[in-house]
């Protein structure tokens, strides 16, 4: 059974950084893509960043390219998300999931398996 656990979020000012960690375990790794997605009160779950299963392929969403980090270490089956420049706008649940592929995708619907989330509240 895949479990996905979050860590390191919570609460920032603006212009500040946080580093998320997501620790996966129950199936080879390296195998499956990665992605973060986040979701704020009363708003539709939104795409972050995603990463391929080797780390080659790394995909954000415009709102937050040039300021976060996606990154994994496959030795120690964990995914990262560095994000910098915190803007209040960031403020939200963020979980991370994972695929059934190698390959990137940006829609919620083709990852498996969902973290319990970790929140993230950046005040200006």
């Amino acid at each position: 059974q895949v479990q996905l656990v979050e860590s390191g979020g919570g609460l920032v000012q603006a212009g500040d950084s946080l580093r998320l960690s997501c620790a996966a375990s129950g199936r080879s790794f390296s195998t499956y893509a990665m992605g973060w997605f986040r979701q704020a009160p009363g708003k539709e779950r939104q795409f972050v960043a995603a990463i391929s299963g080797g780390g080659g392929n790394i995909y954000y969403a415009d709102s937050v390219k040039g300021r976060f980090t996606i990154s994994r270490d496959n030795a120690k089956n964990t995914v990262f998300l560095q994000m910098n420049s915190l803007k209040p706008e960031d403020t939200a649940v963020y979980y991370c999931a994972q695929r059934g592929g190698a390959n990137v995708h940006t829609d919620s619907r083709q990852y498996d398996y969902w973290g319990q989330g970790t929140q993230v509240t950046v005040s200006s």
